[in-house]
């Protein structure tokens, strides 16, 4: 899930960071060339196949090109705390990326993920959650702000009763990550049938664009993280609220995420 986006808003937050620790200066003055590089690690366990990966990065300077340098030399275990189980995940050449061997993942199992690099340890733990099927994958036709038509997915699905039931979406369009950030929670429309456009504002869909959308259920640490880096990029979807840095479930000072969750896929044509 890294991704050119991704790591743009890994900037973002860094010069919030570093604004924050100035503001009770009468006079701001960030050097955005010198911020201290940060460990970020993005990590998932799913109920599809294996293997699962890690990817351990540093951030880089603002002003840098968006080349992420990859963390070698980690070590990765993996612990089903359901289960009581244990895995040491290998890497993948000088990536920065750590792969599970034996490792399935299953609702309701809770994941602890354990990282020491560089003399520091980081740990993250996650719950799956239970799969929320999606029935279909709809389209609805919209207008801007500029009158210009616009196509946005819609996804419809039940709502199990109950609340505490969060979702995010992902897209792919003709093979192009969309960098938005899709995030729902069942506050508002617990056990009800649920059909939610996803507006798309940075990368519209057009009639035969091939779409492949991503149903994620997530636990409520992974959907905080998601929807404070919308808020964090000014890109939220469906919600409104003060903006605030991203709410990572990682602690020991990293940045990321560790999410447990079932996913399913839709590949369609638009229409």
């Amino acid at each position: 899930m890294r991704k050119t986006a991704m790591r743009r808003k890994w900037k973002i937050l860094v010069f919030l960071l570093a604004l924050t620790a100035t503001a009770c200066k009468k006079v701001i003055s960030v050097d955005l060339n010198n911020v201290a590089p940060q460990i970020v690690i993005e990590g998932e366990v799913t109920n599809a196949k294996g293997p699962y990966q890690v990817k351990i990065s540093k951030t880089v300077n603002f002003s840098a090109t968006n080349t992420y340098p990859p963390v070698t030399g980690a070590t990765v275990i993996l612990t089903d705390s359901t289960t009581g189980v244990s895995e040491k995940l290998y890497a993948s050449a000088d990536s920065g990326t750590y792969l599970t061997r034996t490792t399935a993942g299953s609702p309701k199992h809770t994941y602890a993920l354990k990282v020491t690099v560089e003399g520091k340890q980081y740990t993250a733990v996650s719950k799956m959650p239970q799969p929320v099927f999606l029935d279909s994958v709809t389209f609805a036709l919209n207008f801007d702000f500029n009158n210009s038509q616009q196509i946005n997915a819609v996804v419809n699905f039940r709502d199990p009763p109950g609340l505490g039931n969060y979702y995010q979406f992902n897209e792919v369009v003709n093979g192009r990550q969309v960098p938005n950030v899709f995030v729902f929670e069942d506050r508002l429309s617990d056990g009800r049938y649920i059909q939610q456009p996803l507006f798309n504002d940075s990368a519209y869909l057009q009639k035969n664009d091939t779409l492949v959308l991503t149903m994620n259920c997530v636990d409520e640490n992974i959907y905080n993280y998601f929807f404070t880096l919308a808020n964090v990029t000014g890109n939220n979807n469906f919600q409104t609220a003060t903006p605030a840095n991203p709410v990572t479930n990682w602690n020991n000072g990293a940045l990321g995420y560790f999410s447990a969750h079932t996913t399913q896929k839709y590949k369609l044509l638009v229409y």
